[in-house]
């Protein structure tokens, strides 16, 4: 892994995307209760099945993370929960970014570390649902 460090500027980045779009969903989430002003929000395959779809927590997790249940939040989904967390961390790099041209530095990974992140993503994300499912279907067998 290769760290670069830019000069300072003010270039509207990916990383400052990703903190936009941190901080309007976060704030949404706060100030509007889609859950419960949309007739037709919730999972369909849980809801026809009884089982959990990936995303199954989402909605939940932004609406703690946002009210800063960070426990609540994990408890519904911990990869969202460090999703929305990630998300808050951008916004904040965003405006130190925009702001005071704070320096985002850049990560290069090599093609061998690509390929451990290609293994390890699918792998953290299929514990995450096993999760998901156990908590959903099967909470008896959590302690």
């Amino acid at each position: 892994m290769k760290v670069i460090i830019p000069p300072r500027n003010r270039r509207f980045s990916t990383v400052d995307a990703l903190g936009l779009a941190g901080v309007v969903g976060l704030l949404v989430a706060r100030y509007i209760p889609v859950a419960r002003i949309i007739p037709f929000w919730g999972c369909v395959l849980r809801e026809q099945t009884g089982w959990p779809c990936l995303g199954c927590g989402l909605t939940r997790v932004a609406d703690r993370v946002s009210h800063l249940n960070f426990a609540g939040a994990w408890e519904a989904n911990p990869l969202g929960t460090v999703a929305a967390l990630l998300f808050a961390l951008a916004a904040v790099v965003m405006v130190l970014h925009l702001v005071f041209a704070m320096p985002i530095p850049q990560v290069e990974f090599s093609p061998r570390e690509w390929s451990v992140l290609g293994v390890l993503a699918p792998i953290i994300i299929l514990v995450n649902y096993a999760y998901v499912v156990v908590k959903t279907r099967f909470p008896h067998l959590l302690l």
